[in-house]
C-alpha cells in the first residue's frame, strides 16, 4: 500500500523527514501546505509567528531532502473557501508563482491537491504535467460526481463517508479504471460518520489564527463530535464513523492508489506511520486518529487488539443500517476499557 502523509513543522526532535524516511518503501507522497497560505488546516507556522523565515526555510530544507529520498510532493491548496478572490487573476498568479518558486528549489511538485476547481484549471492550464487531485474535503462520492469535473482532476479522494462499504469502492474503481483516474481514501479520521458540522468544523481549523484573537463564546463548544460524546451512550458512534484499522486496510490493496494518514497536526506522527505502514497497533485506536479524541472518552479507550476477526468485514457490507443493528453496540462492549480498572474486569 502507498501513503501519503501530512507535513508538519517540528520545533526540536527529529526532522520530518526522517520519520519519512523510517518508511521510505511505502511512504510515496507528501503533503504539505505553503506558510502563510489559506487550507483545509490552520497556516503553516501560524504557531511560531515570530520565527516565520524560519518555517520557511525549514520547510525548503525538508521538500529538498524529501525529494532527495524520492518521495512525491503534493502541493496542498485545498481551502473550502478563498473569499473575494475565489475566481480572482491574483489568486491564479498566486498559485503559478509559488509552483514557480519550488520549481527553482528543485521541489516542483508532481501533484496539487484542491478543493477549488479555478485552482484544478490553473494548474491543468499551466502545468499540465502535474497531478491535480480532489481533496477529500470536496466530499465527492459517486461516479457521477467525478464525472461531472473529470476534465479537470486525475485522482479522487473518496468521499470518506462511503469508504467503509466495499461494493461502493469497487464500482467507483472500475469507473477510475475505465477513465484512466486514480483513487485515494483517508484511513484515520476521527470524524463522525456524515457529520453535519464538518465544513462548519473545517472553515473554523482554517481560520483558527484569527478566531484565537477574538472574544468568542464561553460557554459552548463549537464541534459536534466533542459535544456529542461527553454523554457515554454516544460512544458508539466512533465505531460508526469512517476509520480503518491498520489491521484492515489489507482488504483496499488493488483498489485504492494511495491512503492518506493525517498527520499534519497530530501529536505522533511516527506513532501513525508506523502503525499503518507496519498493518498493526497494540494500544488506543484513539490515538491513531486525527482529531484525537481520547480526551473525549477519557478514563475509557477503545483497545484496538480487541475487535473481533469479522469487524471489517462485517462492516463493509452491513449496510449502515445502525437503527436496526446491534453489531457496533455489541462490539463497543468489546473493545471500550477503562484506564482505572484492570482489564478483564467488570
Amino acid at each position: 500500500m502507498n501513503f501519503a502523509v501530512g507535513y508538519q513543522h517540528i520545533d526540536g526532535g527529529d526532522a520530518f523527514s526522517t520519520l519519512v524516511a523510517e518508511h521510505a518503501d511505502c511512504v510515496r507522497e507528501v503533503y504539505f501546505a505553503l506558510p502563510n497560505m489559506v487550507s483545509g488546516r490552520p497556516p503553516l507556522g501560524h504557531a511560531f509567528a515570530d520565527s516565520m523565515d524560519d518555517v520557511r526555510s525549514v520547510l525548503e530544507d525538508e521538500l529538498q531532502t524529501l525529494r532527495r529520498i524520492g518521495v512525491k510532493l503534493d502541493l496542498l491548496l485545498n481551502a473550502n473557501c478563498y473569499g473575494e478572490r475565489a475566481v480572482s487573476l491574483s489568486l491564479e498568479k498566486e498559485v503559478r508563482d509559488n509552483i514557480a518558486r519550488l520549481e527553482t528549489l528543485g521541489c516542483r511538485p508532481e501533484i496539487v491537491t484542491t478543493t477549488s476547481p479555478m485552482i484544478a484549471r490553473t494548474v491543468k492550464k499551466y502545468f499540465p504535467d502535474i497531478e491535480t487531485r480532489a481533496s477529500v474535503n470536496m466530499r465527492i462520492g459517486t461516479v457521477q460526481a467525478m464525472g461531472y469535473i473529470a476534465d479537470l482532476f486525475d485522482s479522487f479522494y473518496l468521499q470518506r463517508d462511503l469508504q467503509r462499504n466495499l461494493s461502493h469502492v469497487r464500482q467507483v474503481r472500475a469507473w477510475c479504471d475505465r477513465n484512466n483516474k486514480k483513487l485515494c481514501l483517508l484511513a484515520n479520521s476521527g470524524c463522525l460518520r456524515f457529520c453535519p458540522g464538518q465544513i462548519f468544523h473545517d472553515n473554523l481549523i482554517a481560520h483558527s489564527a484569527d478566531v484565537e484573537k477574538r472574544e468568542n463564546l464561553p460557554d459552548w463548544n463549537p464541534h459536534v463530535c466533542w459535544n456529542l460524546y461527553r454523554n457515554p451512550e454516544n460512544f458508539v458512534e466512533i465505531l460508526r464513523s469512517t476509520w480503518i484499522r491498520p489491521e484492515d486496510l489489507h482488504l483496499y490493496e488493488g483498489l485504492i492508489d494511495t491512503v492518506k494518514l493525517a498527520t499534519r497536526q497530530h501529536a505522533n506522527p511516527r506513532m501513525v506511520i508506523s502503525a499503518y505502514a507496519e498493518g498493526r497497533f497494540a494500544g488506543n485506536l484513539l490515538d491513531l486518529l486525527e482529531p484525537g479524541l481520547s480526551p473525549a472518552f477519557a478514563p475509557h479507550f477503545i483497545d484496538n487488539s480487541a475487535f473481533p476477526d469479522g469487524w471489517a468485514k462485517h462492516t463493509s457490507v452491513c449496510g449502515h443500517d445502525c437503527d436496526n443493528c446491534n453489531y457496533c453496540r455489541k462490539t463497543l462492549d468489546c473493545v471500550l476499557q477503562n484506564f482505572t480498572k484492570p482489564q478483564g474486569l467488570p
